[in-house]
């Protein structure tokens, strides 16, 4: 690849992150140049289904914080359970935990797997520029950190999660409008959140089967919680009314009037 290239390509990705990712909004771009100067940005693909890596491998980090461009999303499968603990979007970034820096150095848990449940465009920032962009930006470490706050609230939202599914469907959904609106990627401008969230993932997530998590979208839809998709992306889910949807986050089984198992 020439020189040209290579310049052209950092600077439209300056450009991107600089637009776009939660971490670098708003970042002098001339700033942020001089820090990747010696440094390369890896542009690469994650079709769906395959393994990026396995988080939290004792003794063992990350070379790359992963920025994601398009796509997604990303999720993180737990073992033994198979259960999905962490969603990541598009505009966000996955890895600090693995990565040797700040929280990472000890954030800890057991071996899950991170994958793109659906193909997803990211862009490998190597450590070296991360740890400089974190020593010499305040705004870039206090948004560091919060993506670990992020992470954990998402995590104590699921914990959360009863047996009784709509309250479980409702957990997940109140920790990815925390989530993506702490990142400021929601909600769309008529005040919906929109999540592409397959019924497998809310099933993975909320350990439920496929079967039951599809009668409770379809009475939160019914009762005006979510709205609808209509075309081909039926993975789509619009919650329209996030205020109630708390009223059914903290319910208890005689208090949600449309679900009609006891």
């Amino acid at each position: 690849m020439s020189k040209l290239t290579v310049e052209s390509q950092k600077s439209e990705i300056i450009k991107y992150l600089t637009q776009n990712n939660f971490l670098f909004k708003d970042l002098d771009r001339s700033w942020l140049a001089k820090q990747i100067a010696s440094q390369q940005f890896i542009e690469e693909k994650l079709y769906s289904s395959r393994p990026v890596y396995t988080a939290f491998r004792p003794d063992t980090s990350l070379e790359y914080l992963y920025v994601v461009i398009q796509g997604g999303p990303i999720v993180v499968r737990t073992t033994p359970l198979d259960r999905i603990i962490a969603l990541t979007y598009a505009n966000s970034c996955f890895g600090m935990q693995n990565l040797a820096l700040s929280y990472g150095n000890f954030s800890s848990g057991f071996p899950s797997l991170v994958e793109a449940y659906k193909t997803a465009d990211v862009v490998k920032i190597p450590l070296e520029v991360i740890k400089s962009i974190h020593q010499e930006c305040e705004i870039f470490r206090q948004r560091y950190g919060l993506m670990f706050e992020l992470q954990e609230k998402f995590q104590y939202h699921l914990l959360n999660c009863s047996t009784y599914p709509p309250q479980a469907v409702a957990a997940l959904l109140r920790a990815l409008i925390y989530q993506e609106r702490g990142l400021g990627n929601q909600p769309q401008a008529d005040g919906v959140f929109v999540f592409d969230l397959p019924v497998d993932v809310i099933a993975k997530a909320c350990q439920l089967n496929n079967r039951t998590v599809e009668q409770v979208l379809k009475g939160m839809t019914k009762v005006g919680l979510l709205k609808s998709q209509k075309g081909s992306q039926n993975d789509l889910l619009s919650v329209v009314n996030p205020e109630e949807l708390k009223v059914v986050y903290g319910a208890t089984r005689d208090k949600v009037a449309w679900w009609p198992l006891r």
